[in-house]
């Protein structure tokens, strides 16, 4: 068989593309038809940067759903004389598999397109779930530090600002190093920051139906079966069903990431409670009796949604750059993965000569920070119209 030429090779490659194109038609089709109904994502498609931004990291999110369906080949598997082979060259003997490595091979004879493709999967799982679970830490403390003050802000912001004086990348190769996984330390410190979306859940239900004691029960019940559930799970790996489990290689980096995150969090909800607690909405609900659990989480924290969300978002995209960091560092997960920081690193010592292994999880990782700083200008620009 001949090579591919490039355009028979993006011919090929948005054939494979084919689950996302479909599913990015349905959600652009559906959302923009149903955008008055959607609040604050709704009003994203007024904006073009963001609808761009919206796009791309749209894209990667199908990509990592969809990979089984558009890799060409196991992300793992090597094929003889495949050897950092260029983009669009046929294999010798195909057999029953995709008969092209379209995107080229690595140095290692593996197919680079579809380590992109399942590198995708490796970084959402990661980086989306650890700013969130970042964001419930900051805002469980960074609300009450803001509102009560006092010696109990002084403590939490001290804490924060500890955490904070060390260099990032300094922090994550101390949490990360292979030394400190086989301690106790990061066993200790999943149980301690897994617990705050728990808590989280369980005070934010409790105080808005304090009032009726049923519906309070039943959820707060809910999230404390399900969170102690996926707690027993995700901390010490004891789910028998699987459903919660995570490498010990993996827990280790989520750890650090959110670790990392919380305390900046934590200055930022802090900082917006200082200003929005001497509003006149929340004197109002303070003169109705309203306990301040309440104030703080239904009154304070929605009227912060726009920077939250904002900010949110730009997180995603700097805990991406981490991950690819440490993945280039080699302290990422394991080492055969294909996240995308691995597979630049190991690119990028034949990179002179053959440049598709790095430069293509180079650009994937680009695309999908830009497209996440692009998302977070359209919510800024709409959360200030709002």
């Amino acid at each position: 068989m001949d090579p591919l030429s490039w355009l028979q090779i993006f011919a090929r490659l948005a054939q494979q593309l084919l689950p996302v194109w479909i599913a990015l038609v349905l959600t652009f089709g559906l959302s923009i038809r149903y955008r008055r109904r959607l609040g604050l994502y709704g009003k994203l498609f007024d904006s073009t940067v963001g609808m761009i931004g919206f796009g791309i990291v749209l894209f990667w999110v199908f990509s990592a759903i969809f990979a089984d369906l558009i890799i060409t080949h196991d992300a793992l598997s090597q094929v003889s004389r495949m050897r950092n082979a260029v983009p669009g060259s046929p294999l010798p003997d195909p057999g029953d598999l995709y008969p092209y490595y379209l995107l080229g091979g690595d140095s290692l004879a593996r197919d680079v397109f579809s380590r992109v493709i399942m590198g995708a999967r490796e970084v959402l799982r990661i980086a989306p779930f650890a700013a969130m679970i970042s964001f419930m830490i900051g805002i469980t403390l960074g609300l009450p530090a803001g509102y009560f003050g006092g010696k109990l802000d002084t403590g939490l912001t001290f804490l924060a600002n500890l955490v904070l004086a060390f260099p990032v990348i300094l922090l994550f190769f101390l949490l990360v190093a292979p030394e400190i996984q086989e301690t106790i330390i990061p066993l200790i410190m999943a149980g301690v920051l897994f617990i705050a979306p728990i808590l989280f859940l369980t005070v934010l239900l409790n105080a808005r139906f304090f009032t009726q004691p049923q519906k309070r029960n039943l959820y707060v019940g809910g999230v404390l079966l399900i969170g102690a559930w996926a707690y027993i799970g995700l901390v010490f790996n004891a789910d028998p069903t699987g459903i919660w489990s995570m490498s010990p290689n993996l827990l280790n980096v989520f750890v650090a990431v959110v670790f990392v995150n919380a305390p900046t969090v934590f200055r930022i909800v802090r900082g917006i409670t200082l200003d929005i607690k001497t509003r006149d909405y929340v004197a109002a609900a303070q003169t109705r009796g309203e306990g301040p659990w309440y104030i703080m989480l239904w009154e304070i924290l929605p009227n912060a949604r726009g920077p939250l969300i904002v900010d949110f978002c730009l997180r995603i995209g700097y805990t991406t750059i981490l991950l690819g960091t440490l993945g280039f560092f080699g302290l990422g997960v394991s080492p055969e993965s294909p996240d995308w920081g691995s597979t630049i690193n190991a690119g990028r010592r034949l990179l002179t000569v053959y440049p598709h292994p790095a430069l293509v999880p180079a650009l994937a990782l680009m695309s999908l920070v830009l497209g996440l700083n692009l998302l977070a200008d359209g919510l800024r620009e709409e959360s200030l119209r709002d």
